[in-house]
Parts: C-alpha cells; structure tokens; sequence
C-alpha cells in the first residue's frame, strides 16, 4: 500500500492550511510639522486608518464613508 505519500500530503495541507494574518502596517503618514499622536482605541471597523485631520488632529479615516464620529 502507498499510505506514506498519501499521509505526508495529507499532513503537509493540513499544516499549511488555517488562517493568515497581515502583519501590521503603519497606514499614517505624518505631515510635515506634525506629531503623530497615537490611538487611543481600536478601529471602529474594517478599513478605517489612522489619519491625521487639518483641523481636528489624529482620527480613524474610511475612503469610503469618510471620517470616524463625523468629521468633515
């Protein structure tokens, strides 16, 4: 019988499957002048990133539904 092939691939995909995570990636970019200030909370949902507002400072920024807690 040919169980050891059969074994080593099943035991190969079984290692090699399961979840992957991104390492994390520093999504700000500091302006020229300013202090990057960091969160104090986790991000509200998928997608947001840490942001910098002219006028309100550091928030949490969507590119599609725009700025956390309704900055504009």
């Amino acid at each position: 019988m040919q169980t050891a092939p059969l074994f080593t691939a099943a035991f190969t995909a079984l290692a090699l499957s399961g979840c992957v995570f991104a390492p994390a990636q520093p999504a700000y970019a500091t302006p020229p002048g300013v202090v990057y200030v960091a969160p104090t909370y986790q991000a509200p949902a998928v997608g947001y990133v840490w942001a910098y507002h002219p006028h309100y400072g550091w928030g949490w920024r969507h590119p599609s539904y725009g700025w956390h807690r309704g900055w504009r």
